[in-house]
C-alpha cells in the first residue's frame, strides 16, 4: 500500500467548542489506483487531506491521533525539515482554486521552473525548458509562447491545468486532488478529468481525489470513501456504489445528481443540513436527515460494518440500503 490513513483524528478549538472536523478516519490507496473521497462541504475531506499533506493550520487545527504511513513511514511523526522533503517530490497536491494558488506577478513558466531550481538544482535555463515541457504535457496550446504569460491571462480551465503541471513536476507517487474542477463547466471537467486518469495511468502514480459531486468521478475512481460529519461512512469500489449503495447518506448523493434519464423530474436533496461539528448529535450523526433512522441510531453510533471483503458501512440498516 502506497498511503495508508490510520483512525486519524483532527480537531479545531473554536469560541463555541471542540469541533471533531475527522474523527477516526481510515482508508488507504495504492500505486496506479484511484480513492475518491466524497461528501457535503464540512464533511472533513480536505481536512483529512491537509492533515496527511502536513499543510494542517496549527493553531487552531491539532492532529490528536492516528497515524499516516506513506511508503512505509508515519509522517506524522517525521520532523518539519524531513517533511518537507516529502511534499512535492514523493506526495503532491492540487488545490481547486487555481487563481488564488498561483503567483499573480510571476509569470506561471518560471513558478513551473522553480520548482526543478530549488528541488533539482537546475540551471534557470534548463528548469524553464522542463517547465514547457509540463505545459505541453497538459495541453496547453503554444507552450513555449504562453510559458511568460501571467495566471490571469489564463482561463479556468487553463489555469487548473498549470495547477496540474505543478503538482507533477517532481514526478511524485502520490497526488492529492482537492475539488479540481471546483467553478469549471462540465466539459472543462470532463477534459480535467480525463487528464488526470491519463496521468495516473501513464506514471503510475496513486491519486486521491477529493469532491462532492459522485457524478464527477463515475469514469476515474477505482474506489470510493464517502464523509460525513468527519467519519467514513461507506467505502466501496466505485461500481458496487453506484450499483447499490450501502448507506442512505450515499443514496442521498447519488439521488441529487442530474440524470439525463430522468429529465423533467425534480431532484431528490437531502433534507436538512450537516451537523455542526461542536455539536455533533449522538448515535449516528446522520439521523436527524435518514428516512431509515429508529431508535438505535439516535443512541448508539453504528462502526464500519463489514459488508463484503472490500466494502463497509457504517449503518445499522445497511441491508435495507441494499434491497432498497
Amino acid at each position: 500500500m502506497l498511503l495508508e490513513v490510520r483512525d486519524l483524528r483532527v480537531e479545531f478549538h473554536t469560541r463555541d467548542g471542540v469541533a471533531k472536523a475527522v474523527d477516526g478516519v481510515s482508508y488507504g490507496v495504492d500505486a496506479g489506483e484511484t480513492l475518491a473521497v466524497l461528501g457535503e462541504s464540512g464533511s472533513g475531506k480536505s481536512v483529512t487531506a491537509q492533515a496527511v499533506m502536513g499543510i494542517l493550520d496549527v493553531p487552531p487545527g491539532r492532529i490528536t491521533g492516528g497515524e499516516v504511513v506513506f511508503r512505509g513511514r508515519d509522517l506524522l511523526k517525521l520532523k518539519e525539515d524531513e517533511r518537507r522533503k516529502v511534499r512535492g517530490a514523493e506526495m503532491a497536491m492540487i488545490f481547486q482554486d487555481a487563481l488564488s494558488s498561483l503567483n499573480p506577478v510571476l509569470s506561471v513558466g518560471d513558478q513551473l521552473a522553480e520548482m526543478f531550481t530549488v528541488h533539482r538544482g537546475m540551471s534557470r535555463r534548463d528548469a524553464r525548458a522542463r517547465a514547457v515541457e509540463l505545459m505541453d504535457r497538459v495541453r496547453i496550446p503554444a507552450a513555449r509562447e504562453r510559458a511568460g504569460q501571467y495566471p490571469h491571462q489564463f482561463s479556468g480551465g487553463m489555469r487548473q491545468r498549470i495547477m496540474i503541471a505543478m503538482a507533477l513536476a517532481l514526478e511524485p507517487a502520490l497526488i492529492i486532488a482537492d475539488e479540481p474542477t471546483t467553478a469549471l463547466d462540465v466539459t472543462v471537467q470532463a477534459q480535467v478529468m480525463e487528464l488526470l486518469a491519463e496521468l495516473r495511468r501513464e506514471l503510475g502514480m496513486g491519486l486521491i481525489l477529493i469532491t462532492h459531486d459522485l457524478g464527477v468521478v463515475a469514469d476515474v475512481a477505482d474506489r470510493i470513501a464517502v464523509m460525513y460529519a468527519g467519519r467514513i461512512v461507506e467505502s466501496a469500489p466505485v461500481h458496487d456504489v453506484y450499483k447499490a449503495p450501502a448507506h442512505p447518506y450515499t443514496r442521498g448523493l447519488l439521488d441529487s445528481v442530474p440524470r439525463l434519464d430522468l429529465k423533467g423530474r425534480e431532484l431528490r436533496a437531502i433534507k436538512g443540513l450537516p451537523p455542526n461539528l461542536t455539536r455533533v448529535p449522538p448515535g449516528c450523526a446522520f439521523h436527524p436527515r435518514c428516512p431509515l433512522a429508529r431508535d438505535v441510531c439516535r443512541t448508539d453510533e453504528p462502526p464500519l460494518y463489514e459488508v463484503s471483503a472490500t466494502r463497509g458501512s457504517a449503518c445499522h440498516f445497511w441491508r435495507e440500503c441494499l434491497d432498497d
